[in-house]
């Protein structure tokens, strides 16, 4: 055999296979997860839209080494979440649900720019605008960032709902956990509606901040599992 045959032979390593890049993939979800989580405890919740200037200035100019950490964390969930919903979608299309896990792909990708239109806003508040004298303009964008959180809900809800439609007519999971899925897409949608001025129904309250969320990372740990627990798809899109 020639140098350049040998050159073009099919390397035997694990990691040139298939079957480690289809499992990488699938934990992907878990990673965002986790990304989520650290970022959201570095810099915890940012000021509520009603804050007065002092604390907005003391938010974004004193915890600006955290918020920008917290940005970098985010944009790696942000990856880590994309990359969930392309296994997601390899799975689906493997059983022949190529629909569900296109919508999978389009729901990700809406809400990964949100989000990260998101933790630009902070970023950008935090980088530069912290300590500016137009408090006006920093309580504009912190109550856009807000917004911006409450909009994200839709596209939460599509990913969520793609994903029990898509792998219940596709036989991994079970009517109790479909049944589950589309509950969790209700309440994702009633994310959107959360425009009261103030308590729990406003864009800087309770459902908005933690509980919208939080429903969505626990979906993904639940979809991660039931990804990691299927065979690899016998699709070659992997590698």
């Amino acid at each position: 055999m020639s140098t350049s045959a040998t050159s073009m032979a099919p390397s035997t390593s694990v990691y040139a296979t298939p079957a480690f890049w289809q499992r990488f993939w699938r934990t992907s979800g878990i990673q965002a997860a986790g990304l989520f989580v650290i970022a959201y405890v570095i810099v915890g919740s940012q000021p509520p839209i009603s804050a007065s200037d002092d604390v907005l200035v003391a938010f974004y100019d004193g915890h600006r080494t955290k918020i920008l950490v917290a940005a970098m964390l985010s944009g790696l969930a942000v990856l880590n979440l994309l990359w969930f919903a392309a296994a997601l979608r390899a799975t689906l299309a493997d059983r022949g649900q190529d629909g569900w896990g296109a919508a999978a792909t389009a729901a990700s990708a809406m809400l990964g720019a949100l989000l990260l239109l998101q933790t630009a806003v902070a970023a950008a508040l935090a980088y530069r605008l912290g300590g500016s004298q137009d408090h006006s303009l920093v309580s504009g964008l912190n109550a856009f960032a807000w917004t911006l959180g409450v909009l994200t809900s839709f596209p939460r809800a599509m990913l969520i709902m793609s994903g029990a439609f898509g792998l219940w007519r596709a036989g991994l999971i079970s009517s109790a956990l479909f049944a589950a899925g589309v509950a969790v897409v209700v309440l994702g949608v009633l994310g959107g509606t959360t425009w009261l001025s103030d308590g729990i129904w406003a864009p800087d309250g309770a459902y908005s901040r933690l509980v919208s969320p939080l429903l969505l990372l626990l979906w993904i740990l639940v979809v991660s599992r039931v990804l990691l627990s299927r065979a690899p798809a016998t699709g070659g899109g992997w590698w």
